[in-house]
């Protein structure tokens, strides 16, 4: 399939365009033309009957032009007249051929109506003539006004002209118009191109804007939203590899200090063991974050994709991260309400979301953490709440942005996975304080039944 450019496409369409109303003119308008000149030459030989016939018929009367029946095919506009008696009994007017006066009789003996109008063919040409019925006794008395096609013919040959040169006039006026609208509709698209070249160079500092109220406005403010969402990602982006490369530095130093103290003999916690025992924990530290940052990454670049969704009743998730949390502080109680209600999740995604919330209340719980799920109208709300001290106001919008920690926290990404898992998952997620503690709430919609 050939593929055109934006010139070759609007010239294409201007060409067809132009052809297709040449073609429509050609094949209708010498059929209306035609009609329309033959109502007006009938039209016209009904004037010249009316101005002979007058007001009273006694003195009527058609005389001899001395103009010849052929004679008038060379006059444009000449209409010729005679008058029968009685069928063909007498004539009045111009001679005429008896091929036309056969051709008038046919007429008389089919007509029923006062006037009629006819047409033959003479020696390649056309005949135009009406009959007229002037009166009906003593004897039948008819008007016959006759007309050659030669008016209709030399009208179609002026107006075809005229019309060929309109036609050609606005053939070249539609492809100037052509050349103006791809100059018209090139020119944004080019500057938008140039701008779409500056972002594949990383170069998107510079705004655009296109001010000429249509679509190429319109168009210029979605590329300047587009713009700013880059801007805004490629910062966001930079953060997350600094804090990322903050979050890791720290341990990644301590193992390094530590080991070059052994290797030198030297044992900052006193002993070999101990000193070794503090790489271990810093290395394992380092492992958890790494991880963290893997998952994060991985649920940020799934974005787009569907989680695979299943039916699973909350109090198996609940029971799995019960059994994970139950040894970690055995002061606490962690309490499943409602398990039987479902849940329609990506299981492993949802399992990753829960554990990170139980993880944190666990964190900053004093004695109890509530797991409980509950069924409202089309969605599905699952809280999990922990008796500890309150969040305070002023940081409750952002526990859920990267790499920000509480009081406790230990790498700030706990909660921004499971705001992303949320989402993707069309759901959303809060936090509250109340007199009983910190709650968060997930609502997700509910699987229809």
């Amino acid at each position: 399939m050939v593929r055109l450019t934006l010139t070759q496409r609007i010239w294409f369409s201007f060409i067809v365009l132009i052809v297709s109303i040449g073609l429509i003119i050609t094949i209708v308008y010498p059929f209306s033309l035609q009609k329309t000149l033959k109502e007006d030459s009938y039209e016209m030989i009904k004037q010249q009957q009316q101005s002979y016939i007058g007001n009273d018929l006694s003195d009527f009367d058609v005389p001899d032009t001395g103009t010849g029946f052929v004679e008038r095919q060379r006059a444009a506009r000449s209409v010729g007249h005679l008058v029968v008696v009685n069928g063909q009994g007498r004539l009045e007017g111009d001679p005429v051929p008896q091929q036309f006066l056969d051709e008038v009789a046919d007429s008389l003996r089919d007509q029923e109506s006062e006037m009629g109008e006819y047409e033959m063919e003479y020696q390649g040409a056309t005949i135009f003539y009406v009959v007229r019925k002037i009166q009906e006794s003593p004897n039948q008395l008819y008007l016959i006004s006759y007309m050659w096609d030669t008016y209709r013919n030399q009208m179609m040959k002026k107006l075809w002209y005229r019309l060929l040169i309109i036609f050609g006039i606005a053939a070249l006026i539609s492809l100037a118009l052509a050349g103006w609208l791809t100059r018209y509709l090139k020119n944004p698209l080019i500057t938008l191109g140039r701008h779409f070249e500056n972002i594949a160079a990383l170069n998107w500092q510079k705004p655009f804007k296109w001010h000429s109220g249509d679509e190429f406005e319109r168009l210029s403010h979605q590329f300047e939203n587009m713009r700013r969402n880059l801007i805004q990602y490629d910062e966001s982006q930079k953060q997350f590899l600094q804090r990322a490369s903050h979050e890791l530095k720290t341990p990644i130093m301590v193992i390094q200090s530590y080991a070059q103290s052994v290797k030198d003999g030297v044992y900052p916690k006193g002993t070999a063991e101990d000193s070794m025992e503090i790489i271990m924990d810093e290395s394992a530290r380092m492992e958890q974050r790494v991880q963290k940052l893997i998952y994060f990454a991985k649920v940020d670049s799934l974005r787009d994709e569907q989680p695979e969704m299943t039916l699973i009743e909350f109090g198996e998730l609940a029971d799995t991260i019960q059994q994970r949390f139950s040894q970690q502080r055995a002061d606490l109680d962690i309490v499943t309400r409602n398990p039987s209600v479902p849940l329609y999740v990506d299981e492993e995604q949802w399992l990753v979301a829960i554990e990170n919330l139980v993880e944190n209340a666990v964190r900053y719980a004093k004695t109890t953490v509530r797991l409980s799920a509950e069924q409202h109208g089309d969605e599905t709300w699952m809280i999990i709440s922990n008796d500890g001290d309150p969040i305070p106001e002023d940081q409750l919008n952002q526990l859920f942005e990267p790499f920000y920690k509480g009081s406790k926290g230990q790498f700030g990404l706990g909660m921004a996975i499971v705001k992303r898992i949320v989402e993707r998952h069309n759901g959303t997620i809060t936090v509250h304080n109340d007199q009983d503690g910190v709650h968060f709430t997930v609502k997700i919609p509910s699987k229809d039944m």
